[in-house]
C-alpha cells in the first residue's frame, strides 16, 4: 500500500513539474516527422499475465516494425542480440529518437503508466510475450512491472540474458522498500552517466 502510494504521488508530481520538457520533446518529434505520432504504445506483460499498453516518446520511424522484419539479416540480429540492435546497427532510429535514448528521455510518458496503475516506479522490466520464455513466468508476473529495475541499475543494455532474468527474478524474491530506494538511486545516477541507454 506505501508503494502504490509512493507511485501515484512521485508519478504525479513528475509529470506536473516535467510538462514543459513533456511539451518541448513532442514538439521535437513532430519536427522530426510530422507524421508520425509523438507517442509510442507497445504490449507489454503486467502483473498477473495481463497486457497493458507502456508509452514511450516515439524513437523510431513510423514504418519500424516493417523495416525489422521485412529485412531477414536484420531481424535475425535483433533476435540473436537478445531482442535489440545497437544504434549503429539500427535503421529505424530516428536523429532525435538517438538523443532520446541515450538521455532516457523516450522513457518519461511511463510516469503515465505509473499513475494509471499498469506500472510502478521501481520493478522488473515489463517484457514483450516472446520474452517471458526467458524467465520464471510465474515469479516475474506476481509482481507490477517497473519504470526502473534492478537489471538497469546493473547495467542496462549491457547485461543479455540469461543474466538479466537472473537478477529481476532475484529482485522479485528480496523485494522491500530499502532495495527500491537503492534501485531508484542507481538508475538516476545511471541516466545522468548515460551507463547502458540505447
Amino acid at each position: 500500500m506505501i508503494k502504490e502510494i509512493f507511485d501515484k504521488i512521485i508519478s504525479l508530481v513528475a509529470i506536473i513539474i516535467l510538462s514543459p520538457l513533456l511539451l518541448l520533446i513532442s514538439m521535437a518529434i513532430k519536427m522530426n516527422d510530422f507524421n508520425g505520432p509523438v507517442i509510442y504504445a507497445q504490449s507489454r506483460m503486467g502483473r498477473g499475465g495481463t497486457s497493458f499498453k507502456i508509452f514511450k516518446f516515439r524513437s523510431m520511424s513510423v514504418n519500424a516494425e516493417n523495416i525489422l522484419k521485412s529485412n531477414t539479416d536484420l531481424y535475425s540480429k535483433y533476435l540473436s542480440n537478445n531482442f535489440k540492435l545497437l544504434p549503429e546497427d539500427d535503421p529505424r532510429i530516428t536523429k532525435i529518437g538517438l538523443f532520446l535514448r541515450k538521455t532516457s528521455l523516450d522513457e518519461l510518458p511511463q510516469f503515465f503508466n505509473i499513475l494509471i496503475g499498469d506500472m510502478s516506479l521501481v520493478g522488473p522490466r515489463p517484457v514483450v510475450p516472446s520474452e517471458l520464455c526467458k524467465y520464471d513466468q510465474e515469479k516475474i508476473l506476481s509482481v507490477k512491472p517497473g519504470a526502473m529495475g534492478l537489471w538497469q541499475a546493473k547495467g542496462r543494455s549491457k547485461i543479455d540474458y540469461p543474466r538479466r532474468a537472473k537478477i529481476e527474478e532475484y529482485y522479485v524474491d528480496h523485494a522491500c522498500l530499502r532495495l527500491d530506494l537503492k534501485i531508484l538511486v542507481a538508475n538516476i545516477i545511471n541516466i545522468f552517466k548515460g551507463n547502458g541507454a540505447y
